[in-house]
């Protein structure tokens, strides 16, 4: 099957010859466009070389830790990257993000999350680079409507199964921060740390359960079952993704 010049180019790093067959099969299937690297040294050559529009990464590589090779890239990129490995532990996960992953699968992972994770990657990515991030964020989940309006500072929550009207939502302004940094970076996980850090600053980074306390304010707020989130998700462990529009 070929691919379009044009569509978005993936740079999967991963040491296990099945496993980069097998990717890029899919994801030429899916429409896009394939570079190989068996190693860390060959990857971030290829990365910089020839610059993917996503990185799909290993960590478990012969020559490098791939947190290692998240650390080299992120030194001048900011492209997306799916770290896809057999590590399975939280705390992988959060180094993983920590160190500027912008996602995590684990192995064995359904081919139609791993096209859907770089598709909400990719549509991340083009609203931060150079630009301001979408102003206006919308998200409709089982008969109930999310609209935050970053710049006038406002949330609207619409029920449309109850009948009601859009209503609006009165949050503290310690919860709009919080809302709004998810906002930006909707659907991506941010750890706890990341999220800590920029709402309430580097001497909180660790104050976790303070965190859990307003996410669970905001759910009361605009999720129809606080125990059952619709739209704020927790990622066990590791932190907190705002699923995407």
């Amino acid at each position: 099957m070929t691919t379009a010049a044009n569509n978005p180019l993936v740079l999967v790093i991963e040491d296990e010859s099945p496993i980069r067959r097998f990717l890029r099969a899919t994801l030429m299937a899916n429409g896009f466009r394939v570079n190989e690297a068996g190693t860390a040294r060959d990857g971030v050559m290829q990365a910089s070389m020839q610059p993917p529009d996503l990185i799909i990464l290993d960590l478990g590589l012969p020559d490098a830790d791939g947190l290692e090779v998240t650390r080299q890239i992120r030194e001048w990129s900011k492209v997306p990257i799916i770290v896809l490995s057999a590590r399975g532990q939280e705390q992988d996960k959060v180094n993983a993000l920590d160190q500027g992953a912008d996602d995590y699968l684990t192995k064995p992972f359904g081919v139609g999350e791993l096209v859907a994770r770089l598709r909400v990657a990719l549509r991340h990515a083009s609203t931060t680079g150079d630009s301001a991030p979408q102003a206006v964020y919308e998200s409709t989940r089982d008969g109930r409507t999310l609209r935050v309006d970053l710049a006038k500072r406002r949330v609207w929550l619409k029920d449309a199964k109850s009948g009601v009207h859009e209503t609006e939502l009165r949050l503290t302004p310690t919860e709009f921060k919080l809302l709004a940094l998810l906002v930006q970076h909707a659907g991506k996980v941010l750890t706890h740390k990341q999220i800590l850090t920029a709402v309430w600053g580097p001497s909180h980074a660790t104050d976790v359960q303070y965190l859990r306390v307003y996410a669970a304010q905001l759910r009361q707020k605009f999720e129809a079952d606080p125990n059952q989130p619709q739209f704020l998700i927790t990622e066990s462990g590791v932190g907190y993704r705002l699923l995407d529009r």
